[in-house]
């Protein structure tokens, strides 16, 4: 059965859930991450993304990314019929997985960005990896170069991360050092493996 054992490990753009995941690791939880599982089917679906947005949108016979995020964080319909082709087959490989971790009978982790925005994943459980707003914008704009306005869209392209907060089970604050984050991830991780 899938999603007996999950626990939803989610946040905002910049909050820091990719070093959370690798400390959870570290912590002895295994982690499904969502957007690796849709990088591998970007990398594998070219031709569809060719018939659903242009060969424009394609670079030596690969999907080019950033291309491709410039226009569905800038055009919503693009952003949707992105979703309704990516989203199912995300859905089926996290399942996939998820079966297989469920019969080890432990905890573990599912980082999916969008699982608030989504509803599509039958956890209880769910970690938030906070930091204000203004801390995510400065993160993402150091990390990926990106104007600030196109980094403001990018965060508002998801939940506010201040109603993620509400909705989470616990809550992780990141908004100070890696040793903070540390001693937050090994506080959480205490609750989640009893």
């Amino acid at each position: 059965m899938a999603f007996e054992y999950a626990i939803a490990l989610t946040g905002g753009i910049g909050t820091g859930k990719s070093t959370a995941s690798s400390l959870f690791m570290l912590n002895g939880f295994k982690i499904i991450d969502a957007d690796k599982i849709a990088h591998s089917i970007l990398a594998l679906s070219h031709l569809e993304i060719a018939e659903l947005f242009g060969d424009e949108y394609i670079l030596k016979g690969s999907v080019n990314r950033p291309l491709l995020g410039k226009l569905i964080f800038r055009d919503k319909d693009a952003k949707k019929k992105l979703e309704n082709f990516i989203h199912p087959k995300i859905f089926d490989e996290i399942k996939s997985q998820s079966e297989k971790l469920d019969r080890f009978k432990f905890p573990y982790l599912i980082d999916i960005p969008l699982f608030f925005e989504r509803k599509l994943y039958p956890m209880k459980t769910s970690v938030v990896i906070y930091t204000p707003k203004e801390i995510q914008i400065q993160r993402v704009l150091k990390r990926d170069g990106f104007s600030e306005e196109e980094t403001i869209r990018r965060i508002e392209s998801q939940m506010d991360i201040e109603d993620k907060r509400s909705l989470a089970t616990f809550i992780i604050d990141n908004s100070g050092s890696l040793k903070n984050l540390q001693s937050e991830i090994e506080r959480v991780t205490k609750f989640l493996q009893n």
